[in-house]
Protein backbone atom coordinates (compact mmCIF):
# COMPACT_ATOMS: atom_id res chain seq x y z
CA UNK A 1 0.00 0.00 0.00
CA UNK A 2 1.19 3.53 -0.79
CA UNK A 3 1.95 5.57 2.33
CA UNK A 4 0.14 8.64 3.54
CA UNK A 5 -0.16 10.39 0.22
CA UNK A 6 -2.19 13.58 0.39
CA UNK A 7 -4.94 13.87 -2.19
CA UNK A 8 -6.59 17.14 -3.17
CA UNK A 9 -10.16 16.25 -4.10
CA UNK A 10 -11.95 18.92 -6.15
CA UNK A 11 -15.61 17.88 -6.26
CA UNK A 12 -18.81 19.84 -5.64
CA UNK A 13 -21.08 16.80 -5.27
CA UNK A 14 -21.12 16.10 -1.53
CA UNK A 15 -22.24 12.42 -1.63
CA UNK A 16 -19.50 11.57 -4.17
CA UNK A 17 -16.90 13.54 -2.23
CA UNK A 18 -17.79 11.91 1.10
CA UNK A 19 -17.72 8.46 -0.48
CA UNK A 20 -14.27 9.12 -1.92
CA UNK A 21 -13.00 10.57 1.36
CA UNK A 22 -14.07 7.50 3.30
CA UNK A 23 -12.93 5.06 0.64
CA UNK A 24 -9.52 6.61 0.04
CA UNK A 25 -9.01 6.91 3.78
CA UNK A 26 -9.42 3.14 4.12
CA UNK A 27 -6.55 2.73 1.65
CA UNK A 28 -4.25 5.02 3.60
CA UNK A 29 -4.69 8.30 1.74
CA UNK A 30 -5.23 11.70 3.36
CA UNK A 31 -7.90 13.68 1.54
CA UNK A 32 -8.31 17.46 1.44
CA UNK A 33 -11.72 18.27 -0.05
CA UNK A 34 -12.64 21.52 -1.82
CA UNK A 35 -15.79 22.29 -3.81
CA UNK A 36 -14.77 24.99 -6.29
CA UNK A 37 -12.08 25.82 -8.79
CA UNK A 38 -11.07 28.90 -6.82
CA UNK A 39 -10.56 26.83 -3.67
CA UNK A 40 -8.58 24.25 -5.66
CA UNK A 41 -6.18 26.89 -6.99
CA UNK A 42 -5.74 28.35 -3.50
CA UNK A 43 -5.06 24.96 -1.86
CA UNK A 44 -1.90 22.90 -1.54
CA UNK A 45 -2.18 20.31 -4.35
CA UNK A 46 -0.57 17.64 -2.20
CA UNK A 47 0.71 14.47 -3.86
CA UNK A 48 -2.06 14.01 -6.42
CA UNK A 49 -5.17 15.92 -7.54
CA UNK A 50 -8.57 14.35 -8.26
CA UNK A 51 -10.37 16.98 -10.33
CA UNK A 52 -14.03 17.05 -11.31
CA UNK A 53 -14.75 19.03 -14.48
CA UNK A 54 -18.28 20.16 -13.55
CA UNK A 55 -17.48 22.79 -10.94
CA UNK A 56 -19.93 25.52 -9.88
CA UNK A 57 -17.64 28.51 -10.45
CA UNK A 58 -15.48 27.55 -13.43
CA UNK A 59 -14.78 24.83 -15.96
CA UNK A 60 -12.57 22.14 -14.48
CA UNK A 61 -10.51 22.13 -17.67
CA UNK A 62 -9.38 25.68 -16.85
CA UNK A 63 -8.38 24.52 -13.38
CA UNK A 64 -6.47 21.62 -14.92
CA UNK A 65 -4.60 23.99 -17.24
CA UNK A 66 -3.65 26.32 -14.38
CA UNK A 67 -2.53 23.50 -12.06
CA UNK A 68 -0.37 22.06 -14.80
CA UNK A 69 1.19 25.44 -15.51
CA UNK A 70 2.19 25.67 -11.85
CA UNK A 71 3.95 22.31 -11.56
CA UNK A 72 4.09 18.58 -12.18
CA UNK A 73 1.67 17.29 -9.52
CA UNK A 74 -0.22 14.29 -10.97
CA UNK A 75 -3.77 15.23 -12.02
CA UNK A 76 -6.54 12.67 -12.47
CA UNK A 77 -9.75 14.04 -13.94
CA UNK A 78 -13.00 12.55 -12.65
CA UNK A 79 -15.99 13.53 -14.70
CA UNK A 80 -19.47 12.63 -15.88
CA UNK A 81 -18.37 13.83 -19.33
CA UNK A 82 -17.73 10.52 -21.07
CA UNK A 83 -17.31 12.00 -24.56
CA UNK A 84 -13.92 11.22 -26.06
CA UNK A 85 -13.41 14.86 -27.02
CA UNK A 86 -13.49 15.91 -23.36
CA UNK A 87 -11.10 13.09 -22.51
CA UNK A 88 -8.68 14.20 -25.24
CA UNK A 89 -8.88 17.87 -24.21
CA UNK A 90 -8.26 16.98 -20.57
CA UNK A 91 -5.19 14.92 -21.43
CA UNK A 92 -3.94 17.60 -23.81
CA UNK A 93 -4.16 20.19 -21.03
CA UNK A 94 -1.90 18.07 -18.86
CA UNK A 95 -4.09 15.59 -16.97
CA UNK A 96 -2.33 12.29 -16.28
CA UNK A 97 -5.48 10.18 -16.38
CA UNK A 98 -9.24 10.48 -16.87
CA UNK A 99 -11.93 8.50 -15.06
CA UNK A 100 -15.54 8.64 -16.21
CA UNK A 101 -18.40 8.61 -13.68
CA UNK A 102 -19.75 6.38 -12.29
CA UNK A 103 -16.68 4.71 -10.83
CA UNK A 104 -15.69 2.65 -7.81
CA UNK A 105 -13.20 3.62 -5.12
CA UNK A 106 -10.98 0.66 -6.01
CA UNK A 107 -10.68 1.93 -9.58
CA UNK A 108 -9.69 5.38 -8.32
CA UNK A 109 -7.11 3.85 -5.98
CA UNK A 110 -5.68 1.77 -8.83
CA UNK A 111 -5.38 4.85 -11.06
CA UNK A 112 -3.70 6.86 -8.29
CA UNK A 113 -1.20 4.08 -7.65
CA UNK A 114 -0.47 3.74 -11.38
CA UNK A 115 0.19 7.48 -11.75
CA UNK A 116 2.43 7.56 -8.67
CA UNK A 117 4.37 4.53 -9.96
CA UNK A 118 5.05 6.32 -13.22
CA UNK A 119 6.27 9.42 -11.38
CA UNK A 120 8.56 7.30 -9.18
CA UNK A 121 9.91 5.33 -12.15
CA UNK A 122 10.64 8.50 -14.09
CA UNK A 123 12.56 9.99 -11.18
CA UNK A 124 14.64 6.80 -10.87
CA UNK A 125 15.77 6.81 -14.50
CA UNK A 126 19.34 7.78 -15.48
CA UNK A 127 19.56 11.55 -15.70
CA UNK A 128 20.10 12.53 -19.34
CA UNK A 129 20.05 10.81 -22.72
CA UNK A 130 21.08 12.28 -26.06
CA UNK A 131 19.68 11.55 -29.52
CA UNK A 132 20.29 12.69 -33.08
CA UNK A 133 23.95 13.46 -32.49
CA UNK A 134 23.19 15.33 -29.27
CA UNK A 135 20.64 17.67 -30.87
CA UNK A 136 17.85 16.17 -28.73
CA UNK A 137 18.53 15.82 -25.00
CA UNK A 138 16.06 14.28 -22.53
CA UNK A 139 16.70 14.75 -18.82
CA UNK A 140 14.55 12.19 -17.03
CA UNK A 141 15.33 13.43 -13.55
CA UNK A 142 14.04 16.92 -14.20
CA UNK A 143 11.57 15.85 -16.96
CA UNK A 144 13.01 18.51 -19.28
CA UNK A 145 13.82 18.33 -22.99
CA UNK A 146 16.23 20.39 -25.11
CA UNK A 147 16.34 20.69 -28.88
CA UNK A 148 19.52 22.18 -30.35
CA UNK A 149 20.30 23.60 -26.92
CA UNK A 150 16.91 25.28 -26.50
CA UNK A 151 14.45 23.87 -23.96
CA UNK A 152 11.10 22.91 -25.46
CA UNK A 153 7.83 22.82 -23.56
CA UNK A 154 6.05 19.47 -23.48
CA UNK A 155 2.89 18.50 -21.65
CA UNK A 156 3.34 15.62 -19.16
CA UNK A 157 1.84 13.13 -21.61
CA UNK A 158 3.89 14.45 -24.53
CA UNK A 159 6.98 13.99 -22.39
CA UNK A 160 6.01 10.45 -21.33
CA UNK A 161 5.26 9.54 -24.95
CA UNK A 162 8.61 10.86 -26.17
CA UNK A 163 10.51 9.00 -23.45
CA UNK A 164 8.74 5.73 -24.24
CA UNK A 165 9.41 6.01 -27.98
CA UNK A 166 13.02 6.99 -27.29
CA UNK A 167 13.66 3.88 -25.19
CA UNK A 168 13.90 1.88 -28.42
CA UNK A 169 14.79 4.21 -31.32
CA UNK A 170 13.86 2.65 -34.64
CA UNK A 171 11.61 -0.01 -33.10
CA UNK A 172 8.01 -0.21 -34.31
CA UNK A 173 5.80 0.06 -31.23
CA UNK A 174 2.14 -0.85 -31.43
CA UNK A 175 -0.65 1.49 -30.43
CA UNK A 176 -1.57 -0.92 -27.65
CA UNK A 177 1.99 -0.95 -26.25
CA UNK A 178 2.12 2.83 -26.28
CA UNK A 179 -1.30 3.31 -24.66
CA UNK A 180 -0.54 0.78 -21.93
CA UNK A 181 2.87 2.28 -21.16
CA UNK A 182 1.98 5.97 -21.34
CA UNK A 183 -1.63 5.96 -20.12
CA UNK A 184 -1.38 2.77 -18.05
CA UNK A 185 -4.94 1.70 -18.74
CA UNK A 186 -6.85 -0.67 -20.95
CA UNK A 187 -8.04 1.56 -23.78
CA UNK A 188 -11.13 0.48 -25.69
CA UNK A 189 -12.39 2.02 -28.90
CA UNK A 190 -10.69 4.84 -30.85
CA UNK A 191 -7.23 5.99 -29.83
CA UNK A 192 -7.64 9.55 -31.01
CA UNK A 193 -5.81 10.90 -27.98
CA UNK A 194 -2.64 9.10 -29.09
CA UNK A 195 -2.81 10.68 -32.54
CA UNK A 196 -3.32 14.10 -30.96
CA UNK A 197 -0.18 13.70 -28.85
CA UNK A 198 1.85 12.28 -31.75
CA UNK A 199 0.86 15.30 -33.85
CA UNK A 200 1.91 17.68 -31.07
CA UNK A 201 5.27 15.93 -30.69
CA UNK A 202 5.94 16.11 -34.42
CA UNK A 203 5.29 19.85 -34.45
CA UNK A 204 7.59 20.48 -31.50
CA UNK A 205 10.44 18.19 -32.60
CA UNK A 206 10.58 19.56 -36.14
CA UNK A 207 13.12 17.80 -38.33
CA UNK A 208 15.57 16.83 -35.58
CA UNK A 209 13.85 13.51 -34.93
CA UNK A 210 10.93 11.94 -36.76
CA UNK A 211 7.98 10.04 -35.35
CA UNK A 212 7.08 7.73 -38.24
CA UNK A 213 3.71 6.06 -38.68
CA UNK A 214 4.02 2.31 -39.17
CA UNK A 215 0.86 1.52 -41.09
CA UNK A 216 -1.32 -1.05 -39.35
CA UNK A 217 1.02 -1.22 -36.35
CA UNK A 218 1.80 2.05 -34.58
CA UNK A 219 4.77 4.41 -34.51
CA UNK A 220 8.55 4.50 -34.29
CA UNK A 221 11.08 7.19 -33.41
CA UNK A 222 13.81 7.79 -35.99
CA UNK A 223 16.72 9.87 -34.71
CA UNK A 224 19.07 9.96 -37.68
Amino acid sequence: MIGRVRVLLVEDDEPIAESLRRGLGRYGFEVDWVRTGAEALAADPGGVVLLDLGLPDTDGLDVCRELRARGDVPIIVISARADETDRVVGLELGADDYISKPFGVREVVARIRAVLRRVKTASAQPSASEYAGGRLVIDRRSRRVWLDGVEISLSPKEYDLLVFLAEEPGAALTREQIMEAVWDTNWFGPTKTLDVHIGALRRKLGDVVTVETVRGVGFRLVTS
